[in-house]
């Protein structure tokens, strides 16, 4: 459980550091994979910050998450949310050998998400944000294990 505080501080962090440098394509990548969701944290009016472990949830599994590059602008997200696979909305875009960033913000509806993905270990950090010019703004924290689904020819 630590260690999720730990990448999550560590995705703030990077996220912060990012916004001078919003697209960052350094790797053309083709990945897919199948992520099982292994906790939420919620904070919003009935919630401050609380975990949920995946089994008292009613969400689902991810299936499919497929992850698209090209050097030297071109981020594809597909499989986590509707938002996010506009990639038009991608604001942030950071990819690398070891982790995958990325962030949409829609001002007009005070909504954001946002995500990282460690490539070698393949733990997979989704948060939605509502209201976030707000003072009472709603966080979504998904935690994700995600394993590479392997493509036969």
């Amino acid at each position: 459980m630590i260690k999720y505080f730990f990448y999550l501080l560590i995705s703030l962090l990077f996220f912060n550091q990012t916004f001078a440098q919003d697209v960052s394509i350094k790797e053309n990548i083709d990945l897919e994979f199948f992520c099982d969701l292994e906790k939420k944290i919620i904070k919003n009016s009935e919630y401050n910050y609380q975990t949920f472990l995946a089994k008292d949830l009613k969400k689902k599994n991810l299936d499919k998450f497929q992850i698209l590059s090209e050097k030297p602008k071109t981020l594809f997200i597909k499989g986590l949310s509707s938002f996010l696979s506009e990639s038009s909305k991608l604001s942030v875009k950071i990819v690398n050998k070891d982790v995958v960033l990325f962030k949409a913000i829609d001002q007009r509806n005070n909504y954001s998400e946002s995500g990282i993905i460690t490539r070698k270990t393949g733990e997979l950090i989704h948060e939605i944000t509502k209201n976030i010019k707000s003072e009472n703004s709603e966080k979504y924290i998904s935690i994700y294990s995600c394993k590479k689904y392997d493509k036969k020819v």
